[in-house]
């Protein structure tokens, strides 16, 4: 049997396990569960090749649990229900050691699929892994997500990448024998996109070409013989994050005519039409905002019209929604904002609202002076009164500086007006 150079050499323990050391490290969470044997149910998150499935084995076989594994790509939930009921039989009456149920791709799970999934989960048949290249927010069931520990994989970074290899070269029965000498790595690593199995298949692939043992690894040979087979579109690989950051940077940068060409990639490439539409609804208000308030209104839309109309007519919705988005004003002014307030929390901590900013329900916080001196600003001229809403710590401390636009400029004017002098606007 020719098992490929990734499964020959996926690690079995955590000494083994390369990067996400956030997680797997002394310090870290992961680390610190699978050493005390307890094991909530949990969903990796991250871009493929990052050893998701493989750390999912590892806690398994560190924690001496069954392990049962499902794709998603092609289970239903009759397989789902064969899997747990085997689960069940297989876990006996220990909870603390219940089996480990992997699914793959769990993003590609339907609702009533995932739902399948919550009674084995809630009642501990089962300690849930799911692995997904998407954001489980907007994926996983909120039902399902409540029951579990969402995990964030990173990609590997370069010395990961070039430690595998060695390793490959060092520890695979087959390349130890040959004599390769990896003489440049950066084309590799690049065509990879950080995808250490891709890395690992290209790298088998281009030693298979040799004819003798005498192997001498450089960027022009791996350029050559690898460069021109991977321009395809991925939606699972490096291509998918490659042509949706084209995309979004085309729409930021006011270019409509290289927007719809980066859309159609991932039309013609399969990519999920969702997935699409999410980012244009982050956009039009990261770098929209308040330059074009339509420009949120017209993307929410696209997210529910492609949601119900789905593929082919959903290009059209698209087409539309991105080539506005791209024509329209931009601003980042409501992003920038927000990124200064959470700063602003961080450095100062739970700081008092002032007492005139409380709610007074009750007769003691009246007598502790909840509610007083606040002035209702519609009983003032303009349905506008001064006072300070912030805490005494930050008062007068501007967060929102609108852009330069026609309609933020009209905002400026409109609150320099009100505030005078006080925030600087």
């Amino acid at each position: 049997m020719n098992t490929p150079l990734a499964e020959r050499l996926r690690p079995n323990t955590l000494d083994d396990y390369l990067s996400q050391q956030h997680l797997v490290g002394k310090d870290g969470m992961l680390y610190q569960q699978i050493k005390s044997g307890v094991i909530p149910s949990m969903i990796f998150w991250g871009p493929p090749g990052i050893g998701k499935t493989t750390l999912a084995n590892i806690i398994a076989n560190e924690s001496e649990r069954p392990f049962f594994k499902l794709s998603a790509i092609n289970s239903g939930v009759k397989d789902i229900r064969e899997v747990i009921d085997k689960a069940k039989k297989s876990g006996g009456l220990f909870t603390a050691k219940n089996p480990i149920l992997f699914i793959d791709e769990i993003h590609r799970f339907s609702k009533s699929q995932q739902d399948s999934l919550l009674e084995a989960v809630e009642k501990g048949w089962v300690t849930l892994i799911g692995a997904t290249t998407e954001n489980p927010s907007f994926e996983v069931i909120s039902a399902l997500l409540s029951r579990c520990q969402v995990y964030t994989l990173n990609a590997f970074s370069k010395a990961d990448l070039e430690a595998l290899l060695q390793r490959a070269l060092k520890q695979d029965t087959k390349l130890s024998k040959l004599n390769i000498e990896l003489k440049e790595t950066e084309a590799l690593l690049r065509i990879s996109g950080g995808d250490a199995r891709k890395l690992l298949n290209i790298f088998e692939l281009l030693i298979a070409s040799f004819e003798d043992n005498n192997i001498i690894i450089t960027n022009e040979l791996v350029t050559k013989q690898v460069q021109n087979k991977a321009a395809r579109y991925d939606k699972t690989g490096e291509q998918h994050y490659d042509i949706i950051s084209a995309f979004i940077k085309s729409i930021r940068g006011s270019d409509p005519n290289a927007a719809v060409y980066y859309l159609a990639r991932m039309i013609e490439g399969g990519e999920d039409v969702k997935f699409i539409a999410r980012r244009l609804l982050i956009l039009a208000s990261e770098d929209i905002g308040n330059a074009n308030p339509t420009a949120l209104v017209i993307a929410n839309n696209t997210f529910q019209a492609v949601s119900v109309i789905g593929h082919p007519e959903s290009r059209i919705i698209l087409s539309q929604c991105a080539t506005y988005l791209a024509s329209s004003a931009k601003s980042n002014a409501a992003y920038e904002a927000i990124n200064r307030a959470q700063q602003l929390v961080k450095e100062t901590g739970d700081l008092s609202v002032p007492l005139a900013m409380r709610n007074a329900p009750t007769k003691l916080m009246k007598e502790l002076g909840y509610g007083d001196d606040y002035k209702y600003s519609h009983s003032y001229e303009n349905n506008f009164a001064a006072q300070e809403f912030l805490p005494s710590e930050i008062a007068n401390t501007q967060l929102y500086s609108p852009g330069n636009n026609a309609r933020e400029q009209a905002q400026r004017n409109y609150l320099k007006q009100l505030w005078k002098e006080k925030y600087g606007y």
